[in-house]
């Protein structure tokens, strides 16, 4: 389930070949462990503690072996220079409240007042480090600053892949200096995505949505040639029905895009690739919550039209054709979900993938911020087999990407992540 980053079961000979802490001798060891401590924060206070509960069981099993954990992360954007706001110092407090047991903090991630901190540490015990970004060198990958960084530990554990696409010091410099592992998230994370494209159950298909075709053409290039039936949904949507000459009246498309989207349409047949595209539409004059609303047929949108979500019939459709999939890989909602009605088609499918994954007859992972929300707004995040909150890194992952923080531990455990 999304709350719980437990590795799924599945076939050996299907894993993702990574170090991970199994069988790790950790007792009375510094673990380095790299997390995601950048939790959504409003007016002083954490509004979702997803990504500290996700972090727990990777903490709660290293300290229970009797490693001395060193939490390491970075905190928003502070460029290098201590903005009090974002200091990890709450978010220490908050990872102890999650833990249920005392967190140690230090006011800053190298130099003394690091060393000081580490060697005060008993087996068993947490400490939480200042937010790497109050230095330059951590997003610059700066050698004395990954070195620094190793030399307060003899393990480096990264359970952050939300973070992995980012050649920082503490992600992948202080990886060439001690032996690398994935954490428990990590290793469900890469698990799930491995296991949705690289070696799916087959048939697979992946839904893609969101505002323009052309932020999400790398991502579109790289599943092509992987999946089965690829839904597309969304605002994107509208430049493909455009391109093919349906009026689509005054709803947001690329009309620059329209050469691109009629050269990816040929490269799915060629590929054996159905797109899917919707049948019809729920359209308003005018983007509001709670607009008036005409259903339509996609070939009867008139010109003063806002395309703003798809209709039933569509809704329909793509339930069948799920119906027919093994896996299913999903990035961007259906249509304007925060505003209401608007978010019906999203809601209803995500209602249908839900129960599918929950008969066990489909193997469904999503991630991105959108669509997080949308699965999250449909109350359907716990019944997915896999939701990512790793933005970025998921992104780029789906787009085939390297990501330089996975990269290290590949090169270090002396295996190859299938890509």
């Amino acid at each position: 389930m999304a709350s719980d980053p437990a590795t799924p079961a599945v076939p050996e000979e299907k894993q993702a070949a990574f170090r991970t802490i199994d069988r790790l001798d950790c007792k009375g060891k510094r673990v380095l462990l790299r997390a995601d401590l950048n939790v959504p924060v409003r007016d002083g206070r954490i509004t979702d503690l997803t990504r500290l509960d996700r972090l727990t069981p990777t903490i709660r099993e290293l300290a229970d072996q009797g490693a001395r954990v060193i939490v390491v992360s970075h905190f928003d954007r502070p460029k290098g220079v201590r903005v009090p706001s974002m200091s990890l110092a709450p978010i220490g407090e908050a990872l102890a409240g999650v833990l249920g047991h005392p967190v140690h903090f230090a006011a800053d991630c190298i130099g003394p007042q690091a060393e000081a901190a580490v060697a005060a540490l008993h087996d068993g015990e947490v400490l939480v480090l200042e937010n790497t970004r109050y230095h330059a060198g951590e997003e610059a990958n700066d050698p004395e600053m990954a070195r620094a960084l190793a030399s307060l530990a003899d393990i480096y554990v990264n359970d952050a892949f939300s973070a992995a696409h980012r050649a920082h010091a503490s992600t992948e410099g202080v990886a060439r200096h001690l032996p690398a592992h994935a954490g428990r998230l990590m290793q469900a994370e890469l698990t799930a995505l491995t296991l949705a494209l690289e070696h799916p159950e087959r048939p697979v298909g992946a839904i893609v949505g969101g505002a323009k075709v052309s932020t999400k053409l790398d991502l579109i290039g790289n599943i092509l040639g992987k999946v089965d039936v690829l839904i597309i949904g969304g605002a994107m949507a509208n430049t493909f029905l455009a391109a093919q000459g349906l009026e689509v009246g005054r709803s947001l498309q690329e009309p620059g895009m329209h050469d691109t989207a009629r050269a990816i349409l040929e490269q799915a047949r060629t590929r054996g690739c159905e797109i899917l595209l919707p049948i019809d539409a729920v359209t308003a004059t005018e983007f509001k919550a709670h607009a008036a609303t005409r259903t339509v047929p996609i070939a009867e949108v008139s010109a003063d039209a806002l395309i703003l979500d798809c209709g039933p019939e569509t809704v329909a459709l793509l339930s069948r054709r799920l119906g027919g999939l093994r896996t299913l890989v999903w990035n961007g909602p259906m249509g304007a979900f925060e505003t209401p009605p608007f978010n019906a088609g999203t809601n209803a499918l995500a209602q249908v993938v839900a129960s599918l994954t929950e008969a066990g007859t489909l193997r469904s992972v999503a991630g991105g911020g959108d669509t997080v929300s949308a699965l999250r707004q449909a109350g359907v995040m716990d019944k997915m087999s896999y939701v990512s909150t790793a933005g970025g890194a998921f992104l780029e992952w789906l787009e085939g990407k390297i990501l330089p923080g996975i990269q290290a531990l590949d090169a270090l455990a002396g295996i190859v992540l299938p890509r």
